[in-house]
């Protein structure tokens, strides 16, 4: 059945039939009637975000916690540039949302705030719609929607303004996305994978961001080989506590799982491109054998060309390995009879004197660790303290742990975790920031997540410095007082927005704040105060 409708409410009507509850944004002229539309006709939820970019980190990390394609949406001009950098995370991170944006009148090529949208967004690498003309609304919002999923990146669908109120018949239009694994590994190739893997005496299971819903199979797989497991950083507790799970492998390995990694003879990889944090450059992956499993063929061979090389689905492939393996009646190899799992996943604890006025931040991680609710979602921000949370803080499984570095910004954290506590509205966030992270994007939104009523935990590292600029000043023994500011009080700051807010000096200070983690209501922040000449450096 065909119905008339306003171009502005077949849009909305088009998202909800898409199965959408929640729509992350900020209005202007181009969208608000849409957004109206979506709250009041469809019954949707409309989250406002400070910032158009917010709106965009909000749906990237809604998508990476409940598994649903995102959207967002903004309004034209100024309002996309404001999303650059936004869109270009949600690219590098392979993140599928739709972002709604508003378009300049066609008739108006001299508005004030017209821009060649589309070649604007070709800069990102993200994918782009135009919704062409009122009567093909449902077709193109359907179009931007499949293409999201199956491209795994962003689709803006540009709107112009003055098709919204525009009437034209509307009929309900979806287009099947096909999600059936990718191909089954066969032929010489995985002959040779299978003999490379079956001879080896040190195999290791590697896990990238790719091989997540996999995590069976590679566990059946590494028990049959007896291997240990390891993951990157994307897939950061895939294997969490399994008896002989290494953790992260890398750069952001323990110094012993580092040795051992050295001695393995062949590494399996499953869902990796194997970039140069993971390799450590590649010197990781010298005199082994590297099998690289992957469905995207982009994905193999960038970084460095495997010996052998399957266009696979991870857990399919590793079953046909599993089979032929039993076939053949390859022994095990033994390598996780001789392991130490403490050992290998205790990172190094710095016991020297911190000074006065400041805490250690080593130590003050090995506290929240034991502190934080177990449940969590983890969050991090970009800059030099995020190393560290990523080898000292666990989470539950790679969908609660949101990185927000895939473009290398800062910036970004606060946004991503108020979309992660929309997406899972029963759990407790965590996020990790650095002061220059907050200050960039964070505290334009810390209301955001008051106004919300999130169960939001912030942990905002205050070297006030940018530090990873402030050691590379130290290190050419160079005057680093440019790198330094006298920010105000964050947890001033965020008692002021509606939150609560602790500064931490002391150990004692900490345990105070550690202990009001049980009462928490709304927005909690911590900050540490922290000698910037005595924050570890990254480990990248």
């Amino acid at each position: 059945m065909t119905t008339k409708l306003h171009v502005y409410q077949s849009i909305a009507r088009a998202i909800k039939d898409h199965g959408v509850e929640t729509m992350f944004g900020l209005m202007g002229d181009a969208n608000l009637f849409m957004v109206d539309s979506f709250v009041r006709d469809c019954g949707g939820r409309f989250v406002p975000a400070a910032h158009e970019g917010s709106s965009v980190l909000m749906a990237l990390a809604y998508t990476h916690v409940s598994g649903a394609v995102g959207v967002a949406t903004v309004t034209h001009g100024p309002a996309l540039t404001n999303c650059l950098t936004a869109i270009t995370e949600g690219v590098r991170g392979h993140l599928p949302i739709v972002l709604f944006a508003g378009d300049t009148p066609a008739e108006n090529p001299r508005h004030l705030q017209g821009i060649d949208q589309r070649e604007l967004i070709k800069a990102t690498g993200a994918g782009f719609e135009q919704l062409r003309t009122p009567e093909t609304v449902a077709m193109d919002v359907a179009r931007a929607f499949y293409r999201a999923q199956v491209e795994r990146r962003p689709i803006i669908l540009n709107m112009p303004a003055d098709f919204m109120w525009q009437e034209a018949a509307f009929e309900k239009h979806i287009l099947n996305v096909f999600t059936a694994p990718g191909g089954v590994a066969e032929g010489g190739i995985l002959d040779e994978a299978v003999g490379m893997i079956a001879s080896a005496r040190r195999p290791m299971i590697l896990a990238g961001g790719g091989a997540i819903d996999a995590r069976d199979e590679l566990i059946r797989l590494a028990d049959r080989l007896e291997a240990p497991l390891a993951t990157t950083l994307k897939a950061k507790g895939l294997f969490q506590d399994h008896p002989y799970n290494i953790d992260i492998f890398g750069t952001l390995s323990t110094p012993a799982a580092y040795d051992l990694i050295a001695q393995t003879d062949c590494i399996v990889c499953f869902g990796t491109g194997l970039h140069d944090f993971t390799t450590d450059r590649g010197k990781l992956m010298r005199d082994k054998r590297i099998v690289q499993v992957d469905v995207e063929p982009t994905a193999i061979g960038g970084a460095l060309h495997p010996d052998a090389a399957l266009l696979a689905d991870a857990g399919l492939t590793a079953e046909t390995i599993l089979y032929w393996l039993n076939e053949a009646e390859i022994p095990a190899s033994g390598f996780t009879r001789e392991l130490d799992t403490a050992t290998l996943t205790a990172h190094p604890v710095d016991k020297k004197t911190t000074a006065d006025g400041f805490v250690n931040y080593v130590g003050a991680l090995e506290r929240f660790e034991a502190a934080l609710p177990k449940d969590r979602v983890l969050v991090t921000d970009g800059g030099r303290f995020m190393t560290e949370v990523w080898c000292r803080i666990s989470a539950p499984d790679p969908k609660s742990f949101v990185n927000t570095a895939n473009f290398g910004s800062i910036g970004l954290g606060l946004q991503e975790a108020i979309g992660a506590g929309i997406a899972a509205p029963d759990r407790p966030v965590v996020l990790f920031t650095g002061d220059g992270g907050f200050m960039m994007g964070g505290i334009n939104e810390f209301n955001t997540a008051v106004r919300l009523g999130l169960d939001l935990i912030i942990v905002v590292a205050n070297d006030s410095a940018y530090g990873a600029e402030h050691i590379q000043f130290l290190d050419r023994q160079m005057d680093p007082s440019l790198t330094t500011f006298q920010w105000p009080s964050f947890a001033e700051v965020a008692t002021s927005l509606g939150g609560t807010g602790y500064e931490v000096r002391s150990d004692d200070e900490l345990q105070t704040a550690l202990n009001a983690l049980e009462n928490r209501k709304g927005p909690i922040l911590i900050e540490l105060r922290l000698d910037p000449h005595d924050v570890p450096r990254m480990r990248i």
